[in-house]
């Protein structure tokens, strides 16, 4: 009866709002003005093509034709809003850890709330409130952090106790719980008439809207969508957006050149009851209870509660293909365990009447982030999917994000969590995602502590070191499918317990990492870095040094041998990358950047560099294995192995050679380490890597040499006031807002991308400024850690906020780096940001809620490390990315 109510309810709205519709579109394509018993024909072209009619293709649809695109096609292969949108639960919650989703959702629920006055599709809106349950100090620690964020963001949140809990759901068992945090603004709606709103208000803006079609091919010329085959002809386009959810993935497939789009379906459960002797309130608040799994809605005046099983059950992973999402199998034993959680949190539900258990599938992704952006090896093809079960909490702002990107080129925020290019082909088998996605499912539930780490689809990309090193005690984290290390547990400590302490506190590597930490101050250590991006760009001519001319801010025409810190800018003076780019001869040049850049910064110069077959780039991420040695006798190490003097008249910094290390030829020596302190990095042709360490290793014992890892990395970087892409920059990000303007050679001779933006700023002054925070009144051993994403407060106002942070072991004190951004007290517009004005105020950082004091600086603590830098290493910010 429920599914037979769900079909209804979209039928029923579909064809309330339908008949307008109808006859638009009839109006538009045919002469004459009777109602055709044959689908209206499909127009020969058009600008965009969208394919998938549910919440996210149809919000697309909205917006652009909001923004001025009429020229659009929207496809469907079923009926629209059949898929998973029919079956979503329809909860609108803000509550999110990641920023950006935060704001697409905050913005989906002011859109639904205006959309029945705007269109006149009834869609279900009701502003319920949701309470998130505690039932341990950890969740309590995490629902904390969250409000933090969503208070500062200007949504109404606060934390509540059990009591209050019982006040605002009478039904629910408190016993166990430690607190809540209530968002009173979260809400509910019908998923499938917001899609038939969306799609009604679409069409009324000219947008053609087709059901029961269904597109089999994107026809793809030259590296660009050229127009997509249907099973009711061909229509010729500039943009196809896959909006295809489930079906995505084979979509992507099914074009000459496949676009790789990684998610998996699951089974997703709920079930359905009959209203309650004394239904429930039509705004009584949503429960989600994390700890318990679940989460518990009013429906109809009874209970729609589902939840995110441990052990969940993938499905079409061979690519069964059915249209419309038929209810799958009931399964009670599967559910049982969800079940049983419900009881206890509602005890009362025991004599309450279960009208149906249902099953659709919800397609989740690699890293329970949605994907979103336009594909790296296909212009014009842009992807929208992946919702892993919250497409109705971001469908709005999602679809809205996609539409500016596609209409000004790129989203009005920072959207890189998001971007399709941050997997690579090696997310795309479908072993891997099967396997992924049967973690990422539970993990929806599962109390997120910073730093941990996915257990499945690992040691996939691994440098030619990883059993040397695992041998050796290595722990490891994974970037971009690439292992690297944390940390190294020395021989004799209790591996177990590190690997299950995850808190928000004080971390038991906390000691191991102080050593490493000590050991790059004070001796040598070695720290495989062999995931960094490696691109080669070469020309028979002058080719390469113009493009790279163009497409970077600092000066590249040096002499050979020397390396160059440098931003890839967008025309907004963004950074879309941050490299160090060495020359290697006249013609030729070595591109160094973040691990996550593979897929983006290649698909960033390809669309870019000249199509001249003298001018080639290829990508050496897999020819050479990269060991960073830092350290004060990393000097004393390398010039004994290479017979050659390394000191700085010889060897100055920011310098690049060639050279023999033991037996092994042809290895890259830069003087550079990415962290402040002296030190080589080495480029090694991979069949040496195995002897170039062993022989380092060996030679460097009477040094005190050790292994190190990322952790210990990403302490001294952050002491140095360091920014690493990805983390602290971002395309929003200009040098001049990050004190790097000696990175920018604005008066090099020659145009390049972001320069306009970058003097604008130059004349104008910035609004917000890159920042280092030292916490004074905090406890390292007692109070919690910062992470990142910690608001600022500047006397007593919110600034900004925190993009990373660790512990200094200089300073015996936890550094946070952040940006500061000055807004008018009254109007609340945005103000240039000063010198004076960083330096006058109090600055404060809120840490779940808990706010400790904070000194700002501009410059690092350069005085404490003079002794232990060299001059030259003062003008070196080697500034790069973890």
């Amino acid at each position: 009866a429920a599914g037979m109510f769900l079909r209804l309810l979209s039928d029923v709205r579909w064809r309330a709002a339908n008949p307008k519709w109808r006859k638009m579109t009839c109006s538009q394509r045919s002469t004459s003005s009777t109602a055709e018993p044959h689908p209206v024909s499909l127009p020969a072209q058009a600008q965009v093509v969208i394919c998938g009619g549910g919440i996210m293709g149809t919000s697309v649809a909205y917006h652009l034709s909001k923004m001025g695109w009429k020229d659009i096609v929207l496809l469907e292969q079923g009926r629209l809003a059949a898929g998973t949108t029919r079956f979503c639960a329809g909860i609108v919650s803000t509550a999110r850890h990641v920023s950006v989703e935060l704001k697409m959702a905050d913005y989906s629920n002011k859109l639904y709330q205006q959309l029945e006055q705007e269109t006149g599709v009834n869609t279900g809106y009701v502003r319920t409130g949701s309470v998130s349950l505690a039932q341990t100090q950890d969740r309590l620690i995490s629902l904390k952090r969250i409000a933090s964020s969503l208070n500062v963001m200007g949504i109404p949140c606060e934390i509540i106790t059990p009591k209050q809990v019982a006040q605002l759901h009478p039904l629910i068992n408190i016993h166990d719980l430690v607190g809540a945090m209530y968002v009173p603004e979260d809400a509910l709606v019908s998923s499938a008439n917001v899609s038939l709103a969306l799609a009604t208000a679409a069409s009324r803006n000219g947008v053609q809207i087709h059901e029961r079609t269904s597109v089999s091919h994107v026809s793809i010329q030259k590296g660009r969508v050229t127009g997509v085959e249907t099973d009711r002809g061909q229509i010729r386009c500039q943009y196809f957006v896959n909006c295809a959810g489930q079906w995505a993935y084979e979509l992507g497939h099914s074009g000459e050149e496949p676009v790789n789009i990684p998610l998996h379906a699951c089974e997703h459960f709920y079930l359905l009851t009959h209203p309650l002797k004394e239904p429930l309130a039509s705004n009584i608040p949503t429960i989600v209870d994390p700890d318990g799994r679940i989460y518990i809605r009013n429906w109809q005046g009874g209970i729609l509660s589902g939840g995110f099983e441990k052990n969940p059950k993938p499905l079409f992973t061979e690519g069964r293909n059915q249209l419309e999402i038929h209810n799958l199998q009931e399964d009670w034993d599967h559910f049982e365990p969800l079940l049983s959680s419900l009881l206890r949190r509602m005890p009362d539900l025991e004599a309450l009447q279960i009208m149906q258990l249902v099953n659709c599938p919800e397609s989740f992704t690699p890293d329970m982030r949605c994907i979103m952006g336009e594909s790296p090896t296909v212009r014009g093809y842009f992807v929208l999917a992946g919702m892993n079960s919250a497409g109705i909490s971001y469908g709005g702002g999602a679809g809205k994000y996609l539409a500016e990107w596609m209409v000004n080129g790129y989203p009005s925020e920072n959207v890189w969590s998001l971007d399709l290019k941050r997997f690579g082909t090696l997310q795309s088998s479908r072993t891997f995602l099967r396997h992924r996605v049967m973690e990422v499912m539970p993990l929806m539930c599962d109390l997120k502590v910073p730093r941990w780490d996915f257990q499945t689809g690992r040691q996939l990309r691994t440098s030619p070191l990883y059993d040397r090193l695992d041998a050796q005690g290595a722990r490891w984290m994974e970037k971009h499918g690439f292992e690297r290390v944390k940390y190294f547990v020395p021989p004799g400590k209790d591996l177990l317990d590190l690997d299950q302490s995850k808190t928000f506190y004080k971390p038991d590597w906390f000691d191991i990492v102080g050593s490493e930490v000590k050991c790059c101050k004070e001796a040598v250590c070695v720290i495989d870095m062999s995931s960094f991006t490696k691109f080669e760009i070469s020309s028979t001519g002058d080719q390469a040094l113009e493009s790279l001319q163009y497409l970077f801010s600092n000066d590249l025409d040096v002499p050979v041998g020397h390396v160059v810190h440098t931003g890839m800018l967008n025309e907004k003076g963004g950074y879309e990358n941050d490299c160090s780019i060495a020359r290697l001869s006249k013609r030729s040049f070595f591109m160094i950047s973040p691990t996550d850049q593979q897929v983006h910064c290649w698909a960033w110069l390809k669309n870019r560099l000249p199509d001249d077959s003298n001018l080639t780039m290829e990508d050496v991420t897999w020819k050479y294995t990269a060991l960073n040695l830092i350290g004060p006798r990393a000097v004393d190490v390398l010039s004994e192995l290479s017979y050659a003097p390394m000191t700085p008249e010889h060897f100055p910094s920011l310098f690049c050679k060639e050279m023999s290390v033991g037996y092994a030829n042809g290895i890259r020596v830069m003087s550079i380490t990415h962290t402040g302190e002296p030190g080589f990095m080495l480029y090694i042709p991979i069949e040496y890597a195995l002897h170039v360490y062993n022989e380092v290793m060996n030679m460097g014992q009477k040094y005190g040499i050790r292994n190190a890892g990322y952790y210990a990395l990403r302490s001294l970087r952050i002491e140095k006031f360091f920014a690493f892409w990805g983390q602290d920059l971002d395309a929003f990000t200009t040098p001049m807002e990050c004190g790097r303007e000696f990175q920018v050679k604005l008066e090099k001779g020659m145009q390049f991308v972001g320069q306009e933006a970058l003097l604008e700023q130059k004349q104008n002054g910035v609004y917000k400024r890159f920042t280092m925070f030292i916490l004074e009144d905090h406890d390292t051993d007692m109070d919690l850690w910062p992470w990142w994403g910690e608001p600022i407060f500047r006397n007593g106002r919110y600034v900004g906020k925190t993009t990373s942070s660790a512990y200094s072991y200089t300073l015996e004190r936890h550094v946070c780096l952040g940006f500061v951004q000055h807004f008018d007290e009254k109007t609340g517009e945005e103000l240039v940001v000063t010198t004076d004005f960083i330096n006058q105020g109090e600055y404060e950082i809120d840490i779940a809620g808990q706010r400790f004091q904070a000194k700002a600086k501009l410059y690092p603590f350069s005085s404490l490390f003079a002794q232990r830098r060299r001059k030259d290493e003062e003008e070196l910010s080697g500034y790069q990315r973890e």
